[in-house]
């Protein structure tokens, strides 16, 4: 379901997005990207998907959380007119500050669903997690906390850039996110990466092939490079 006001996605970007989601996964593109000398695009360990099966694909849409001290003149800073702005294909991507609370639940998920964007990743807390595992939307976050945002946090800006650790975010960069992780390319390096990444899986489907059929992995190794 997308949301009647969101704006239509061009033809081809929905064809790119399908196909990175159907033929791609993250490390086979965080090899690629370590290929290329861009060594730090996985965000950190600790960012894990609700349940194992979720994957997204999409555009980032960074979102930087303060924190708060209190009630607020405006609860939640400027959560709701982040949300409100989100595109079909977006991921709602957040940084957040000391993690005292939780930064996404069960009414956020639902408005970023029915406007059409592909998930959330939080580099924080998630709470509702049955209501929002019940809605099939994928969340990936530092795991479940009850406690609310209201008086801790606030989101003070969105569509900018942000930092998770080593990895830079961009609007609009790819984000590809599954149970091994979420993986960041830059969009000034989209084409090569996908180009690469679709030629290294068809490699690595050979060299199973190869393996299952009683070739060695030093073989394998050897042979075509890939292992």
């Amino acid at each position: 379901m997308t949301h009647e006001n969101s704006p239509a996605v061009p033809t081809e970007e929905v064809a790119r997005i399908e196909l990175v989601r159907d033929m791609l996964y993250t490390p086979v593109i965080g090899d690629v990207l370590d290929q290329i000398g861009r060594r730090h695009q996985i965000l950190p360990p600790r960012i894990r998907p609700l349940r194992a099966d979720m994957r997204l694909v999409g555009r980032a849409m960074p979102v930087l959380v303060a924190d708060a001290f209190g009630p607020q003149a405006r609860p939640f800073g400027r959560l709701t007119e982040a949300l409100d702005q989100l595109r079909p294909h977006d991921v709602y991507l957040a940084r957040t500050g000391r993690l005292e609370c939780a930064a996404w639940g069960e009414l956020l998920t639902a408005t970023a669903r029915v406007r059409g964007a592909a998930g959330a990743v939080i580099d924080g807390y998630h709470r509702d997690t049955p209501r929002v595992l019940a809605q099939q939307w994928p969340v990936f976050s530092r795991g479940a906390y009850a406690q609310d945002a209201a008086v801790r946090a606030q989101v003070v800006d969105y569509r900018v850039p942000v930092e998770f650790g080593a990895v830079a975010v961009r609007p609009g960069d790819l984000v590809v996110a599954d149970v091994d992780g979420v993986v960041i390319v830059p969009a000034e390096l989209e084409d090569e990466v996908l180009e690469l990444a679709l030629a290294k899986a068809t490699s690595e489907n050979t060299v199973r092939a190869a393996i299952e059929g009683g070739m060695s992995s030093t073989e394998a190794l050897a042979t075509f490079g890939v292992l």
